[in-house]
């Protein structure tokens, strides 16, 4: 199993929403970045990513498992780019703020911090569990 991070403005789409989706979960499109693209492509049925509200809030809400690896995104016209079908895990306790984050030593190298930009993003074990602690969640 890996873990991931996908960001979403909860304008936009939000872990609410997410979790009136249900089961059957929506997909996540509208990638047009390469290297998010390419992170799209490496997640295995399984996976489990956080979700992240980005502009308003900047924190770690919940958690989304991936239900259908990559497929043709349907709002990409040139059919370039893949979107990932994605279901509601959890909200977490307590979020975790982009603040809280980077005052962790451990965290320094997520690419949250070092590719602030990036929308979809791996994230390493170790760094998963210690936002899980973060997060009230054991």
């Amino acid at each position: 199993m890996k873990y991931w991070l996908l960001k979403s403005e909860p304008d936009v789409w939000s872990i609410e929403q997410q979790k009136k989706a249900g089961n059957k979960g929506v997909a996540w499109d509208g990638v047009r970045n390469y290297q998010a693209a390419n992170n799209l492509k490496k997640m295995n049925k399984g996976d489990y990513c956080f979700f992240y509200h980005s502009n308003i809030g900047k924190e770690i809400v919940g958690i989304v498992e991936v239900i259908k690896t990559a497929f043709i995104d349907k709002t990409d016209k040139k059919k370039r780019f893949v979107a990932v079908q994605i279901k509601f895990n959890k909200t977490l306790n307590k979020p975790v703020s982009l603040e809280n984050i980077k005052k962790n030593s451990f965290l320094r190298n997520l690419p949250l911090i070092k590719q602030s930009r990036l929308s979809v993003m791996p994230i390493d074990t170790k760094s998963w569990n210690i936002i899980l602690k973060m997060s009230n969640i054991n």
